[in-house]
């Protein structure tokens, strides 16, 4: 008599390592597997921000302040300990920036974008953009962010929205002062020469205290 064949037991599933660097793959998509970004120009590089300033745009995101619906919606339900995990552990990484982008705006544009990030205009109450953001660009802990390796269009989406005052931040709303004193002109200029600038040897954020900014801001505690 031939016994029938016992079935294959299947082999159990291994579980994939609980890690926040495993959790965070749900990102990849859109900001590069170590939060370095992609091609798309409105989803920007998240590596190497001060865990502070990422989990100021996590609870904004959360709450409503900031609008894009994919972002409200992933992070709706989760608290507050668990956005600091994930702002620490994309603060945490140090991919390489990308390469500077190519400026299509002319050696004029250029160099008002120059002199309005390393100087500002005093006239039109414009303080330098490295007179907050280092003057590598590189931003300090724990709430200014680094400036390079962003696309374009995404600075430019950026200080257009604070400009218009669809993006906001903790009062007094620094950045929506200083943009509202630009022009478009100034924002297209801002863009060309900060979007075209080479990566710093050093990538990371200064510490806390470097340097003084030139007045208060709310996402940076003095």
């Amino acid at each position: 008599m031939v016994l029938a064949s016992q079935p294959a037991q299947a082999e159990p599933l291994a579980s994939p390592p609980d890690t926040m660097a495993e959790r965070m793959l749900a990102c990849a998509p859109c900001h590069g597997a170590q939060g370095e970004g992609t091609r798309d120009p409105y989803f920007p590089r998240l590596a190497g921000k001060p865990a502070g300033y990422l989990f100021n745009q996590l609870v904004a995101f959360r709450n409503g302040r900031r609008h894009y619906p994919p972002m409200n919606y992933l992070l709706a339900y989760l608290p507050e300990a668990y956005l600091k995990d994930m702002a620490e552990y994309l603060a945490s990484l140090n991919p390489p920036l990308p390469p500077p982008a190519v400026p299509s705006a002319g050696e004029e544009v250029l160099a008002t974008g120059r002199r309005l990030v390393t100087q500002g205009d005093a006239s039109r109450n414009i303080p330098a953009c490295t007179s907050c953001h280092g003057p590598n660009l590189t931003g300090m802990e724990p709430g200014i962010p680094g400036l390079l390796g962003l696309r374009p269009n995404y600075i430019s989406a950026q200080l257009g929205a604070w400009r218009y005052g669809t993006r906001t931040a903790l009062s007094p709303d620094c950045m929506q002062v200083v943009a509202g004193h630009l022009t478009e002109a100034d924002v297209a200029a801002v863009t060309a020469w900060l979007s075209s600038r080479p990566a710093p040897e050093e990538r990371r954020s200064v510490p806390q205290g470097t340097y003084a900014l030139p007045f208060a801001c709310g996402s940076q505690p003095q």
